[in-house]
């Protein structure tokens, strides 16, 4: 469901520069519970893609569409809503393993999809899950808030 006011108040004449101003572009890795956070505040729809071809060949709307009738656990798509609800209630250490090795997704795709009855399209963003061989956890701890904003393109 699309926050109208928190959205609104974000700077930007279009989803891409409204998105971009909160630190969400394509190819840039983003913690996964950043993704939360601002589909929470904000009302951005968030998808989390499991295969990288789908992600990358097939636009979001053709991808819901050939998967709708399959229950929502087994499709290779979902919102990032219902893959942290999933993993926690299955998982109670979950939470505080993020907190040591925090999920980054890299973000490949940006805009808007149709809204069910609104009038308006709704943003969102799609990302591509790492595959357990590709986690890196010597990596570096990402620094917390919010990440350097892109400069609006003229």
């Amino acid at each position: 469901m699309l926050k109208p006011a928190a959205w609104a108040a974000v700077p930007g004449k279009n989803p891409a520069e409204k998105l971009g101003r909160l630190g969400l572009f394509p190819g840039k890795s983003v913690d996964i519970r950043k993704l939360a956070s601002i589909a929470d505040n904000y009302g951005v729809t968030v998808y989390l893609f499991f295969e990288e071809d789908l992600a990358r060949t097939k636009s979001l709307a053709e991808v819901l569409a050939e998967y709708a009738g399959v229950p929502e656990y087994e499709r290779p798509v979902i919102q990032v809503e219902s893959f942290l609800r999933f993993t926690q209630e299955n998982d109670p250490s979950f939470e505080q393993t993020m907190d040591e090795f925090p999920l980054m997704v890299e973000i490949v795709t940006i805009g808007e999809i149709p809204s069910g009855s609104n009038v308006r399209p709704e943003p969102c963003v799609s990302c591509l899950m790492p595959f357990l061989d590709e986690l890196d956890v010597s990596a570096e701890l990402p620094e917390p808030g919010v990440h350097e904003i892109p400069p609006a393109k003229k």
